[in-house]
């Protein structure tokens, strides 16, 4: 849960979706197989969300963008709670919409 929770650090830290998961997993990869999974998933979900955000900010130039990022914004959130909702019941979530860079 720990890994999808700390992705809302982005909130506080620049970057800190992608440092938060990526710390837990580099301490408990070797550790515990669940949250090696589930924090691959976090970290994966976060640098897709960052491409995303980054490309409407992009589109930003013809206005286009903004609804779009706003909608970035409410669908990483939504997925983000329920994906710590998940990881507290002991069950793995999947993200949608998410290249798997980090296998």
């Amino acid at each position: 849960m720990l890994c999808h929770l700390s992705s809302l650090a982005g909130f506080i830290f620049p970057h800190g979706n992608i440092f938060g998961p990526l710390a837990v997993w580099l301490i408990k990869k070797d550790q515990i197989p669940f949250v090696d999974d589930q924090a691959k998933e976090s970290l994966n979900f976060q640098i897709n969300l960052t491409i995303y955000a980054l490309a409407a900010g992009l589109l930003c130039i013809v206005l286009i963008g903004i609804p779009i990022l706003i909608g970035v914004f409410i669908f990483g959130i939504i997925h983000v709670v329920r994906a710590i909702d998940q990881a507290q019941k002991g069950e793995k979530y999947r993200y949608p919409l998410t290249i798997r860079f980090i296998k």
